[in-house]
């Protein structure tokens, strides 16, 4: 279970299935321009007030003594807050922008921001306080008031954590919870962001165009359905037709499977083969993951034959593969007359 924990981490970093099996991580990026500018405005920005604390040490006359105790107070507040965003800024970039998953690049990065806005509010009930025992009384009292009077949005704050200790889903999944169903775009304190696909106007796995924000507090109560497991991020997915029991099985099946194979890809077949192999160290029996499309037939309710051709496909990539596949699979088997048995246009 350990190398499969391992494998899930390369599968969350790298989607190049050699990478996954010898469990390896993504290349790190360098700090970028914009990273370091901001890094020297901010440490410039604390230099300048630390300095400014040492003039008002050592200042004589140029500024009222009832003003200096009031100065050196706001002025080491705003050093603190000025360090706090630079060693904020320090771990974002050398520390969480070093981390090969995209993912948990963004969620630590929601963390930690969570942290420095939490330690400003600090720094500065401090500030406006005469001593840090009437700040932590005062921050106390607010945290109660807000308590009892923010219970829904505390409710998907926990919610927040749940996602971020569980992960039943990240940015960037195709998930289903409750009749929602979308992509997620983002994943924020209170609520998550979908991108839905299908809904009310459409049929099929086609972006609606809509957003929908679900508060967190939803995931503690409601089943999450997640298509894009990182280790195996495929569902099956299959297209049927009907068929006159006098048709020719054999030559539907072989056509119907070979034109699939054709557009699934042969990269997708090595693929497979890959998540095999790691998921036959799971309990999941490896002969229901097969590299190459399937096809089935079953007993219509009406007088017909159904002829299903089933294969694996990225979730994202799902109605535009069956939107190619059907206009060939068709094509294929209409140069058959004699052999494939449609339904005629009276009897459909």
């Amino acid at each position: 279970m350990e190398q499969l924990a391992r494998m899930e981490q390369a599968a969350q970093e790298s989607s190049d299935p050699h990478q996954i099996k010898e469990c390896r991580s993504a290349e790190r990026s360098p700090a970028s321009h914009t990273d370091k500018v901001w890094l020297a405005v901010l440490s410039a920005t604390l230099l300048v007030l630390v300095g400014a604390q040492f003039f008002l040490n050592w200042q004589q006359g140029f500024i009222s003594q009832e003003m200096v105790p009031r100065l050196r107070n706001y002025l080491r507040g705003a050093a603190l807050v000025m360090g706090i965003l630079f060693v904020a800024r320090l771990l974002e970039v050398f520390a969480i922008g070093r981390v090969g998953n995209a993912v948990n690049r963004y969620n630590l990065k929601r963390i930690l921001r969570l942290i420095v806005v939490l330690a400003i509010a600090f720094t500065i009930i401090s500030v406006l306080f005469a001593n840090w025992y009437q700040a932590v009384v005062a921050a106390g009292l607010i945290s109660l008031i807000l308590g009892f009077a923010l219970q829904t949005p505390i409710s998907s704050f926990i919610g927040w954590v749940y996602l971020l200790v569980r992960a039943p889903f990240r940015v960037g999944d195709r998930i289903k919870i409750g009749d929602l169903r979308g992509d997620v775009i983002d994943v924020s304190y209170l609520d998550t962001t979908l991108w839905e696909f299908g809904g009310d106007y459409l049929s099929g796995d086609h972006p609606s165009g809509r957003i929908i924000r679900i508060p967190n507090a939803n995931v503690l109560s409601t089943p999450v359905v997640n298509y894009s497991w990182p280790l195996f991020p495929y569902i099956w997915n299959e297209i049927k037709f009907h068929l006159a029991y006098e048709s020719d099985l054999h030559f539907v099946a072989e056509t119907m499977k070979r034109i699939a194979e054709v557009e699934v890809g042969s990269d997708m077949a090595e693929k497979i083969k890959v998540y095999r192999e790691i998921l036959a160290k799971t309990p999941v029996d490896e002969l229901d993951v097969q590299e190459k499309p399937v096809v089935t037939f079953g007993v219509s309710e009406n007088t017909w034959l159904e002829a299903k051709v089933r294969y694996l496909v990225h979730p994202k990539e799902a109605g535009r593969v069956k939107s190619r596949l059907i206009p060939k699979l068709l094509q294929a088997l209409l140069t058959a007359p004699d052999k494939v048995l449609f339904p005629k246009s009276n009897m459909r």
